[in-house]
């Protein structure tokens, strides 16, 4: 088998997804099931959707389109603010977008138009993370705008959270999106169906707050993906973390110095390795392996090594580790669990394979045939475990 390699299993995401979706509807939460770290994968998509999420949601439209080509009808909505050169594609595939300039919606608007469609549009808040949002004391002027506009529908207003500067959804911020909903509603005696309160980071305040208030939805990616909430990585209860093992082959073992020697400059990335104190530490022997893969591959600083073995470095197309006592022939696979940005960097190198498992929903990239059917009934979930 062909390797690098992505191994994603279907029937661990069906889990974590039809787990948090259980979750989140006792909360009268739904959930909107995000597809943008598996490039819009069709397979996916039909997984997320059998296990009960209310719609999906992508940040490239070249996704969307991906999706709707395999026949995919369910409501998508675009959660990144419009580019205006491509209206005519957001509202000819999205149902809704997310957005923040008055610009960008008059040309969702004329484009519906132009098209005899109708678009929703959810107006992102800035409440604190400073990426992308409405000031609050904006909001009545572009709601007030939005609603004049022909082929729109102010569908909901919502907020990013954690994305950019780390920023805690908590009582205090979700109060505020709350409280401008009520008001919003009543100046303008409109109601708002989608009150989206941001993404997997918010799970940790649902857990902890008895009333989300007039939360009604949730963006979820990484959760449903990796089984972690983003804000300290830490497992969820009852969540597979392992549904997506990278794997790569090794293809150098030697006993090596412990630290390199000579006359350092800049490396291949333009860091300079750290003054180093040789020691009677330092001058040790390790097991040094390289695996075929680098950071032209994944993100090398966000993968979980197998027990005993340490990540040393990395350059474009090599991954260097120390294996501890345990020696690593060539030829060998090693099986790592990518974070967020290791999988998103995984999915976008032509370089690594994937793997869709099990076998009956497969959808490798150009080294087998491309399958975007789903039989529900093949998937069932098993027990959770985390690593």
């Amino acid at each position: 088998m062909t390797a690098p390699r992505l191994e994603i299993d279907l029937d661990k995401i069906l889990h974590n997804a039809a787990t948090l979706v259980s979750r989140l509807n006792d909360r009268e939460i739904s959930v909107t099931g995000i597809t943008k770290a598996m490039l819009g994968a069709p397979v996916l998509a039909n997984t997320l959707l059998a296990a009960g999420v209310a719609g999906l949601g992508d940040s490239r439209i070249e996704n969307i389109e991906r999706m709707r080509e395999a026949g995919i009808s369910a409501p998508i909505t675009l959660i990144r603010s419009p580019m205006i050169s491509q209206s005519s594609r957001v509202v000819a595939n999205a149902n809704v977008s997310l957005n923040t300039e008055m610009d960008v919606i008059q040309n969702l608007s004329a484009a519906a138009k132009d098209r005899g469609l109708n678009h929703g549009v959810v107006l992102m808040l800035e409440l604190g993370d400073l990426r992308e949002g409405i000031m609050p004391g904006d909001l009545e002027d572009i709601v007030r705008k939005t609603i004049q506009l022909p082929n729109i529908t102010l569908a909901g207003i919502g907020t990013n959270l954690a994305c950019r500067s780390g920023v805690s959804p908590d009582h205090q911020n979700m109060a505020e999106l709350s409280k401008l909903t009520d008001s919003i509603e009543a100046k303008f005696g409109i109601d708002l169906k989608i009150v989206s309160g941001g993404n997997s980071a918010n799970l940790n305040w649902v857990t902890d707050e008895n009333h989300p208030m007039r939360i009604n939805n949730l963006r979820l990616g990484e959760s449903i993906l990796l089984g972690r909430e983003p804000l300290h990585r830490q497992p969820i209860e009852g969540l597979y973390t392992d549904a997506i093992a990278l794997i790569a082959e090794v293809i150098e073992t030697k006993v090596k110095p412990k630290q390199p020697w000579g006359k350092f400059a800049q490396n291949a990335f333009g860091t300079v390795s750290p003054k180093q104190d040789f020691d009677s530490a330092s001058k040790q022997n390790i097991l040094q392996s390289i695996l075929a893969i680098g950071n032209q591959d994944t993100d090398s600083t966000g993968l979980q090594m197998p027990f005993g073995v340490t990540t040393l470095g990395a350059s474009s197309d090599h991954l260097i580790v120390d294996t501890g006592k345990v020696a690593f022939p060539p030829g060998t696979e090693m099986v790592m669990y990518p974070n967020y940005n290791g999988l998103v960097r995984a999915m976008i190198s032509p370089f690594v394979a994937k793997l869709w498992k099990p076998a009956e929903i497969q959808e490798f990239s150009s080294h087998a045939t491309h399958v975007t059917g789903i039989d529900r009934g093949s998937i069932q979930p098993t027990t959770p475990t985390t690593r």
